[in-house]
């Protein structure tokens, strides 16, 4: 397993919609290798889920993990939202822009339709920090951030913020 580059906003490929990924090729070795990849970046990270346009891979799948011992991981090829429902409010925030959490408003319970890993449809109810995640993950796939849901002066902020930081870095 290897350890993928993460993109950090403002990268324009964070904005590249992403194309839907060939069924059969779910189950070929290089494609299940490229979800270990992800999720061990993912896990390394830290984080709780990572889209596969977060590392470049401009494909519709994501991993995500939400448990606290890190041993469920969930793979979502190719997934959809069919239903939403209410209304939450929860803290974000996201490996792609390091260091920031902002309150986002997303529907409370949603039900999801996608592919496994396994390469078999499923369907999907989720609820509160799932349910947020899976919304998260999904925005990345059509190049979509967290921070598109700020206004247009705190996005600013955090793309000057995040400028600086990689600056003085280097």
């Amino acid at each position: 397993m290897a350890l993928l580059p993460i993109l950090e906003f403002p990268d324009p490929r964070l904005r590249t919609q992403a194309v839907a990924v060939d069924p059969a090729a779910v189950t070929a070795p290089a494609f299940q290798q490229l979800l270990d990849d992800m999720l061990e970046t993912m896990y390394e990270a830290p984080g709780i889920g990572l889209a596969a346009s977060q590392v470049d891979v401009h494909q519709r799948f994501m991993v995500i993990d939400v448990t606290e011992e890190k041993t469920r991981p969930l793979v979502f090829i190719n997934p959809q939202i069919t239903a939403r429902e209410g209304e939450q409010v929860y803290q974000e925030g996201c490996l792609s822009v390091p260091g920031v959490f902002a309150d986002v408003t997303r529907a409370s319970r949603i039900t999801v339709q996608a592919i496994g890993r396994d390469g078999q449809p499923f369907e999907l109810d989720a609820d509160g920090l799932l349910a947020v995640c899976i919304q998260h993950e999904m925005d990345h796939l059509i190049g979509k951030l967290f921070v598109d849901y700020l206004s247009p002066l705190k996005r600013e902020m955090v793309r000057k913020k995040l400028v600086k930081a990689k600056r003085n870095a280097a």
